[in-house]
């Protein structure tokens, strides 16, 4: 186990780590306790049991996750008898709020089974190496890592598909298509309202605004990579009104669409491609020798 006190500075990342540790076994019960600040709690194998603060027992199965909330009374163990194998990252910040709306921290769901611990526990133990004694960069690299925990927890959530999240999925595939929000939902043999909770859960935000973002992320890319006039660049992302889209896309990204080609615009040699090359064997120029 190892604990930290992050400066004033390294406060304004955002999200920083307090703490890190891995143990396994019978270990003694924990609480019950308040804190201050949030804890994730990774439960690779084993089993024990989480007490609300109503009292009422839940059994922990791994692989799971326990949300520590600050504030909030938690006391929970591992089975005496056989014990478990479990990792946990105390952390703190004001990007929590945001990581909370979004959907990565549930706070109504202290416990949450996962599908697997694999890049939980991976992005756990970077943070470990990261808190070894005399590295000058301990705070950065361990705050980096939290966000890495948080993105790897809710990847890794028993209820989301190895592919994402199904209704995003799909709004991704048809977010182009001049449909409105209840034909979207329509599509999915759903009610608009049940469609916002779900992309709402799965992505912190409303339906709209969760296609606008990839329509305007798209037109940025064709402002950016092709000489397509601004009115065709609309008509590819799904407006069929130039001056609408001119207008929404300057508020939105602050800069009218015809000034972002000048700040981004370049030309690729053969074209641009939308496929992400292999981390391991990125293409290289080859050079005579």
């Amino acid at each position: 186990m190892r604990y930290f006190s992050p400066g004033p500075v390294h406060l304004r990342l955002g999200l920083v780590c307090l703490g890190v540790g891995l143990q396994h076994g019978t270990l003694p019960a924990v609480g019950p306790r308040t804190l201050d600040h949030h804890v994730a709690v990774v439960v690779s194998s084993g089993s024990g049991w989480y007490r609300t603060p109503d009292g009422r027992s839940h059994t922990v199965r791994a692989p799971a996750l326990l949300w520590l909330l600050p504030g909030v009374v938690h006391h929970y163990g591992a089975d005496p008898h056989s014990g478990w194998d479990e990792a946990f990252v105390d952390f703190t910040g004001s990007a929590v709020a945001a990581y909370t709306e979004l959907g990565l921290i549930d706070p109504e769901r202290p416990v949450l089974p996962l599908a697997d611990t694999v890049a939980p526990r991976a992005a756990v133990s970077r943070i470990a190496r990261a808190a070894r004694h005399g590295n000058p960069l301990l705070e950065v690299e361990t705050a980096a890592g939290v966000h890495e925990l948080l993105v790897a927890l809710r990847r890794a959530r028993a209820d989301t598909a190895s592919d994402g999240d199904p209704v995003l999925t799909a709004l991704a595939r048809d977010a182009f298509q001049p449909l409105s929000v209840a034909e979207h939902a329509a599509r999915h043999h759903m009610t608009t309202a049940e469609l916002r909770g779900a992309v709402r859960r799965a992505a912190g935000c409303s339906p709209k605004d969760y296609l606008l973002r990839i329509r305007l992320s798209r037109a940025k890319e064709l402002l950016a990579a092709t000489e397509l006039p601004v009115a065709a660049v609309a008509r590819r992302v799904g407006y069929d009104d130039p001056a609408y889209f001119s207008r929404l896309f300057t508020r939105r990204v602050g800069t009218a669409p015809v000034r972002f080609r000048e700040q981004q615009g370049r030309t690729v040699p053969g074209g641009w491609s939308d496929t992400v090359p292999p981390p391991d064997d990125p293409p290289l120029i080859t050079r005579d020798p």
